[in-house]
């Protein structure tokens, strides 16, 4: 036994390891093998041993000897995870409540996961000699069926799925008694993009193939030999097209010896060959841009991890600065990073970055295939590609020596993630300038107002843009009461004041944008007769007409139903519809506005790959004279010639019900006003609402964000919001509501018992039902606890998470944790 003990010992997280036994687990290194720290490993896991992916984050010294398992095997394809990426593992793990490999996926691209499978062939011993094997009939019988198999394909898809679990049983001891193989298969989710090269054998330019009597070279091949001798090697295709010559002669040299095939590894980046065609150094600065660019430079050259918020009107010229920064963090031997928060804004600023940067930008957003994502990643890592710009994701890019990462429209809410790990994009820059020593400045017309308040408590450094660049004035805003057009017998979508301006916009060849964040036809549906609602049967939420598929749809689980024009119940054709999307607005300018041209811009028209970047273009190039769409139109985007904007019907987000929906609203209008008059036409933007009088509505068309953070800081002092707290969400769902409310209430108690002797000041609301109740067939609850997001409230939270795993009462419940505050 001795022996064993002088094995070396390293620590490894598993993949797919449930929370409750989610750990640093010890493993003895096979003799002989090498492994360094951030290296994945197969290793045996659980009661059956099976082989699950790991990754190394330690050696240890001391262990339990006796209890160790040996790994299976290293895998071969180096350290994925250095010193930075392992230190944010640990951090999302102890901030966010995932676990361990929850954590390794978010930070590496989807395509470099590995899928282990198992395979078996049945071994040569047993096919020469079947009888000499000593099994029982029950063995008997499964092997002689896996000899009738025509392959080992057809013999892998028998045993998973034509066996049952008696059978399945039977295969491991066939595998101890050597009749079957057992093959494991490490394949990465997604591989390298390749083409085929080729190139001149070593025998043939040393004149070996020559001396030995090879055949001589035809005059095809003659040509192709010249070719490669002074290109040294290309692609197959290259020297059939330089040749003229077909792959067929290619590989009858090949086959001589004359020329050797390989692959080359081929890079699916978009920007990987951008070339420059502007100087950085043309951009002249505005006063207030150079003052701001004066400032931010101290901090980068103070070598330290530095904070600072921008807040500057819209259309006052944030991007020009951006690129002047990171411009300095380049020239001083850095990198950068740029996050914005939506993928429609991406186009637009990898073109104004790769004009000046050429293919030293990279880009990173859910809307690239998993190979062009792990290509961008495999460049960035590289070193080839030093400024990264991207979507929440991009805040993991492995980049090296960071010298300034910037958070455009640093508030909005597609910043966090609501899926395991619930991070927010902003905590982890941090993170990341903290080890870097590095600068993060975020940036908005809006901030978020946990941003604002540390800017006015000296936490953040302020600067502040108040003119748009080039001086044009903010556009005029004017508020629209509904009421008065319902009242005076109007019951369009648009007020006769909107109407009209859209009128005079396309009879000066001038361009509009109409936001509405409601995607579909109709919102709301049910039939006049009986009364019944055409609702969701796994969420019990009304459906949403779609005229364009004529489907009636759920915008939370996705369930679809085409629409017979009849009533499910009674079978009447009087079904009333109600509610406004995006596509009757496109209809009803269409009515009102026939020779129109008109782009609708939301979740249904952007599927397809590119369509952002190939439908705002055309906008820009005038195609299309209004665009219509939902909160993607509202932020980021410069289009000269649009001169109107309207907002239409906001009073929904309004009243969400939830403490942020007064910020949202400001933040939606202010953003979208700021997308006309941005040049040297003056901009009018109409907000329709049924709540003129409301001081939210009314301070968004002033532009007058100090005031709003200013009122809004009282509310939420008074009823103790962040930032003067932070928030933990507890999240549960059940199939079965009564079972739901049981383990909810069973948690608050779970939760008060472990949180006895700390004395932490804790405000708990709930548990109720959400906002809306049922989701995908499941009952959803909530717990709100208003808390001091600290080390010692993690660590009362991550006991009830473990205890809640073990509880009888939330057996059948899922549940999560959602820090939604700032991480102190």
């Amino acid at each position: 036994m001795s022996g064993r003990y002088d094995k070396a010992i390293v620590s490894v997280v598993v993949d797919k390891a449930l929370y409750s036994f989610d750990n640093e687990f010890d493993y003895y290194l096979p003799q002989g093998a090498k492994v360094s720290i951030g290296q994945r490993v197969i290793v045996p896991f659980g009661k059956g041993g099976k082989k699950r992916v790991g990754l190394v984050t330690g050696f240890k010294q001391n262990a339990d000897y006796g209890r160790l398992k040996d790994i299976y095997c290293v895998i071969n394809d180096g350290v994925i995870l250095g010193d930075e990426a392992l230190r944010l593992m640990h951090w999302l793990k102890d901030n966010t409540f995932c676990t361990y490999f929850d954590a390794v996926k978010t930070i590496l691209p989807g395509g470099m996961a590995l899928n282990v499978s198992q395979r078996y062939a049945i071994s040569d011993e047993f096919r020469k000699a079947p009888d000499s094997f000593a099994l029982e009939p029950a063995e008997q019988a499964v092997s002689a069926m896996l000899l009738g198999c025509k392959s080992d394909r057809e013999l892998n898809d028998m045993i998973e799925y034509g066996f049952d679990e008696q059978q399945k049983k039977l295969i491991g001891r066939l595998s101890e008694k050597s009749v079957l193989v057992s093959l494991d298969i490490i394949k990465q989710r997604v591989g390298s993009e390749t083409e085929k090269n080729v190139r001149l054998t070593d025998s043939y330019l040393s004149g070996e193939y020559a001396d030995k009597g090879g055949k001589p070279l035809t005059a095809k091949q003659k040509k192709v030999a010249d070719f490669l001798t002074d290109a040294d090697s290309a692609s197959v295709k290259e020297v059939c097209y330089n040749c003229v010559v077909t792959s067929a002669v290619i590989n009858n040299m090949e086959k001589n010896g004359i020329v050797e095939c390989f692959d080359n590894e081929v890079s699916r980046s978009l920007t990987a060959g951008a070339k420059a065609v502007r100087s950085i150094d043309d951009i002249v600065l505005s006063d207030e841009q150079s003052a701001v660019y004066s400032g931010m430079s101290e901090l980068m050259d103070s070598g330290k991890p530095q904070c600072a918020l921008l807040k500057g009107v819209t259309g006052s010229g944030k991007t020009t600065v951006f690129l002047k920064l990171i411009d300095k963090a380049l020239k001083q031997g850095k990198t950068a990073l740029m996050l914005v928060p939506e993928i429609s804004l991406t186009p637009q600023m990898v073109r104004n970055f790769t004009d000046l940067f050429g293919s030293n930008v990279a880009v990173i957003h859910s809307n690239l295939s998993l190979g062009q994502r792990t290509d961008e990643y495999k460049r960035i890592e590289k070193g080839e590609a030093r400024i990264v710009i991207g979507t929440r994701s991009a805040v993991f890019a492995p980049l090296d020596n960071i010298g300034i990462i910037v958070i455009d429209e640093e508030g909005e809410h597609t910043y966090k993630s609501e899926k395991s790990p619930r991070y927010q994009a902003r905590s982890i820059a941090k993170q990341r300038c903290f080890y870097h020593n590095a600068t993060l400045l975020l940036a908005s017309a809006t901030p978020s107002l946990e941003s604002a308040y540390f800017a006015s408590i000296g936490r953040y450094k302020l600067f502040e843009m108040k003119k748009r660049y080039s001086q044009p004035v903010l556009p005029d805003v004017y508020l629209v009461d509904m009421k008065v057009e319902v009242e005076t017998g109007n019951r369009s979508n648009f007020s006769r004041a909107l109407a009209d301006e859209i009128k005079n916009n396309l009879q000066r060849g001038e361009q509009t944008i109409l936001l509405l964040n409601r995607r579909g036809y109709n919102t709301y549906m049910n039939c006049i007769k009986c009364g019944e609602v055409y609702k969701c049967p796994n969420c019990n939420i009304p459906l949403t007409y779609h005229k364009t598929n004529n489907c009636m749809i759920c915008h939370y689980c996705g369930y679809t139903e085409v629409f017979t024009g009849k009533c499910k119940s009674c079978g009447s054709k009087f079904i009333y519809s109600t509610g406004t999307g995006t596509q009757r607005i496109e209809d009803e300018i269409s009515t009102l506005f026939p020779s129109a041209r008109v782009l609708r811009m939301d979740a249904d028209t952007t599927m397809s790959k590119f369509s952002y970047e190939k439908n705002f273009d055309k906008f820009k190039n005038g195609e299309y004279d209004i665009m219509v769409g939902t909160q993607m139109i509202a932020k980021g985007l410069d289009f000269e010639n649009v001169t109107l904007v309207g907002v239409l019907l906001i009073d929904k987000s309004l009243y969400a019900g939830d403490y942020l929906g007064y910020e949202k609203t400001f933040s939606l209008i202010t953003q979208v006003v700021g997308r006309c008059g941005r040049g040297s036409k003056k901009g009018r933007a109409y907000l329709q609402t049924f709540s003129p009088e409301h001081y939210v509505l009314n301070l968004a068309a002033d532009q007058n964000y100090d005031e709003f953070f200013r009122q809004e800081c009282e509310i939420r002092k008074a009823l103790l919001f962040p930032p003067y707290c932070d928030i933990c969400e507890i999240g549960l769902s059940s199939v079965d509501e009564a079972v739901c409310k049981k383990g909810s209430d069973s948690f608050v108690k779970l939760f008060m018992k472990n949180l006895e002797g700390h004395g932490i000041p804790i405000r708990v609301l709930g548990p109720s039902a959400c906002s809306v109740a049922k989701v995908n067939g499941k009952y959803r609850y909530r717990i709100i606890i208003k808390c001091k997001n600290n080390k010692e409230f993690r660590s009362v939270m991550q006991a009830t998470l473990l205890d809640a795993y073990k509880s009888p009462a939330l057996d059948k419940v899922s549940f999560f944790a959602d820090m939604n505050g700032e991480i102190i």
